[in-house]
């Protein structure tokens, strides 16, 4: 500090010569980051987790400051400075510590980034030095570049080309994820289009029933978000095409082409011959059949007879396993016992099946090119048994 004086008497010569100078101050206060006193970051994170950073300030004069501004601000890969949101902190006495925690999520910052945080940035409140309240801190995150997986089933089948669908089909389209921090949780990363049989191709949005979507939850360990998709299609028999595409959160395809599978709509109850496979067996057969139309018979029995007539087997619809529009392929194997458990005689045998649907057996139905009727006589069809 320098102070200078100067008196002057113009009249007499005689300026009055100073006895005594007092000054009277209020000292700044002054404060510094102390990491020795609580500091903790990481410096390698995953895209999308959370880097929970924190550090200590601590006023070490014996003057108190007024509540702490402190600024917080992330340069990211491309060295665009982000400024972060926080309020300020209590008012700091002698001797008092601030300890800073502030929690930054990654999803925006993958590759090089640094954190600068700076207490009492100039010239919020006055302060002897300023050199020794910031600090700057490098942080690495690993960018996302997993592409999720993308799965349709319809009715909890997954259908081939040009298999036929039921014309109120539930269609079910789930998006996982592999990253363990960032959430599927925007309808945007999921698109859903219908193509008409007439050519139309219609969009569905998350705006009425029709499609509901639930989000992605961290908690249940699975980062997969589903789309319930339950259209009705019984205007309109044909052929159809489903084209879904997905994206995960850190903008990855599930796929370089969007998904897409044909189906078929034939609105009118029906069945098909029910073939059995293998024919002729030796362990055990299975039955091979097709259902048109929105819902599943309340009633399908197969009988198994002998050549005579004879019935020694039925077969009900809960023992065949679950069913759905389109082709089935039963759980259920018949292994040549008859209705009390005894193996029948090697041998051909004839089996029918009865169908019912609100009171009524269901139409033959018969695909483009089914020469399936030179395995029936009258309805009935014939198998092989050997052991």
């Amino acid at each position: 500090m320098k102070l200078k004086m100067r008196n002057i008497d113009s009249v007499k010569l005689t300026p009055y010569q100073l006895s005594y100078w007092r000054l009277n101050f209020n000292p700044a206060p002054e404060g510094a980051v102390d990491p020795s006193l609580f500091f903790t970051t990481k410096d390698t994170l995953n895209q999308g987790e959370i880097l929970h950073f924190g550090i200590a300030f601590k006023n070490i004069s014996p003057t108190a400051f007024d509540s702490m501004k402190v600024n917080i601000s992330v340069i990211d890969n491309s060295n665009v400075t982000h400024v972060l949101p926080l309020k300020r902190q209590k008012p700091l006495i002698s001797g008092d510590t601030i300890a800073l925690r502030y929690d930054i999520d990654t999803h925006t910052y993958s590759g090089a980034n640094t954190l600068l945080v700076y207490f009492d940035p100039p010239y919020d409140q006055p302060e002897q030095y300023y050199f020794n309240n910031f600090l700057y801190q490098s942080f690495y995150v690993k960018s996302d570049k997993i592409n999720p997986l993308l799965d349709v089933t319809f009715d909890g089948v997954h259908i081939l080309n040009r298999d036929i669908v039921s014309a109120k089909p539930h269609i079910l389209v789930s998006l996982k994820s592999q990253s363990q921090f960032i959430a599927l949780t925007d309808t945007s990363l999921l698109k859903v289009q219908v193509q008409f049989p007439d050519g139309s191709l219609h969009n569905y949005k998350f705006d009425n029933d029709t499609m509901r979507f639930t989000p992605a939850n961290l908690v249940t360990g699975q980062n997969t978000a589903t789309i319930d998709f339950s259209p009705s299609f019984a205007t309109q028999d044909g052929d159809y095409e489903l084209i879904v595409s997905g994206k995960d959160a850190a903008g990855n395809t599930a796929g370089q082409m969007n998904y897409k599978v044909d189906f078929r709509v034939i609105s009118k109850p029906m069945i098909s011959n029910m073939l059995n496979y293998p024919n002729p067996f030796t362990t055990s057969t299975a039955f091979v059949f097709t259902i048109t139309g929105s819902v599943v018979p309340q009633n399908i029995r197969i009988q198994i007879l002998t050549i005579t007539g004879k019935v020694i087997r039925e077969i009900t619809k809960d023992e065949l396993g679950p069913l759905h529009i389109g082709r089935n392929i039963t759980e259920y194997k018949w292994d040549g016992s008859d209705m009390f458990g005894q193996k029948v005689a090697n041998g051909v045998y004839l089996y029918r099946v009865l169908t019912n649907l609100n009171g009524q057996s269901l139409d033959k139905f018969a695909d483009n090119g089914d020469n399936t009727n030179k395995y029936f006589t009258k309805g009935y069809g014939k198998m092989y048994f050997m052991r």
